[in-house]
């Protein structure tokens, strides 16, 4: 795994959870702390994704930004299917 540190993997989660809530429609919904737990979880998901076509442990920093922002998407998009939320326009 990419050792960014504990500071990196908060400031990557963050901003990924963040672009990934804009994107996804559900900013509104979500405050700073859990834009971060977005993004973290959407690195694991985005890990476990990209791992399966790309070797993602050398990819470097912009490279786990767009893991992050990838898996926050497919969290995001999951978690809006399970519960049924509609993004208002």
């Amino acid at each position: 795994m990419l050792s960014l540190g504990f500071f990196g993997w908060i400031i990557i989660g963050g901003l990924a959870g963040w672009i990934g809530s804009k994107i996804m429609g559900t900013d509104k919904q979500q405050g700073i702390l859990l834009n971060i737990v977005v993004g973290i979880i959407g690195g694991l998901i985005g890990g476990m994704v990209l791992g399966l076509v790309f070797d993602v442990e050398s990819g470097g920093w912009f490279f786990s930004f767009l893991t992050c922002l990838l898996g926050s998407v497919i969290l995001l998009w999951i978690v809006k299917a399970v519960t049924g939320r509609k993004t208002s326009a």
